[in-house]
């Protein structure tokens, strides 16, 4: 374990979903221009911020595009093409397409998906991501970064934990149905965006976020990267900080 660097993370606490949504949308279009590119994350927790953008760019209240472009975090392996549960279709369905946003990724049916991580790695490397959104955990993971990931981990297949499937068994008709491995970007992929912008919900998400904050940065606890990163926000309801 490394202690933190001494670099805090900015933990912004509002009352409920709406709020929370509305000041990640506000951290996220206020690191965009149109020659941008944004880092997409899945997950219950962003759907929020993402309806807050798409109502904004409906009422023209922001400059259009927002970016340039749009990279997935993560993807899944193996589900067929067009599956409304592949997390290229959930991004386009929720934000990218209501807002006219290019969407890049992995391809979860590549037949070689070793060389489709490292492939979509190249690509990462040079998208220069002005931020990236991210939820967060039960067990503290980032995109499909378990537990015990590599702090200098960068894309690559993983195989997902039985408590990763488990809680994303709701997005499927059974639980059998979830994939079992996925393409992620890894940790220091990650870091690599000039601002990360955090979204957690709540009370399941409290011990996450208290060990990402105030713990140890622990290969254990992913997210506790984001103390080393210089411009990280995390945003939360009161449940999630453990606040009432």
């Amino acid at each position: 374990m490394t202690p933190p660097t001494g670099r805090t993370v900015r933990h912004l606490v509002r009352d409920d979903a709406g709020q929370v949504a509305a000041t990640a949308a506000d951290l996220i279009l206020e690191a965009l221009d149109g020659e941008s590119a944004i880092g997409l994350a899945t997950g219950s927790s962003p759907l929020g911020a993402y309806e807050e953008i798409v109502r904004r760019v409906r009422a023209r209240a922001v400059p259009t595009p927002v970016a340039r472009c749009g990279y997935l975090l993560d993807e899944y392996l193996g589900l067929p093409t067009g599956d409304p549960n592949s997390y290229a279709s959930v991004i386009r369905r929720e934000v990218a397409d209501a807002v006219g946003l290019d969407v890049r990724g992995p391809d979860g049916r590549a037949a070689d998906p070793a060389a489709e991580a490292q492939r979509y790695e190249r690509e990462l490397a040079g998208a220069s991501i002005a931020v990236q959104v991210l939820g967060i955990g039960r067990n503290g993971h980032l995109g499909f970064n378990e537990p015990g990931s590599a702090l200098d981990s960068t894309t690559r297949v993983v195989r997902l934990t039985e408590t990763t499937r488990r809680d994303n068994a709701r997005f499927f008709d059974s639980s059998e149905q979830v994939p079992t491995h996925a393409i992620t970007q890894g940790l220091a992929t990650i870091m690599r965006a000039r601002r990360l912008v955090l979204i957690a919900l709540g009370e399941r998400k409290a011990d996450a976020v208290r060990a990402a904050l105030h713990g140890t940065v622990d290969p254990q606890w992913p997210a506790s990267i984001l103390q080393r990163h210089p411009d990280a926000y995390v945003v939360t309801d009161r449940a999630a900080a453990a606040v009432r």
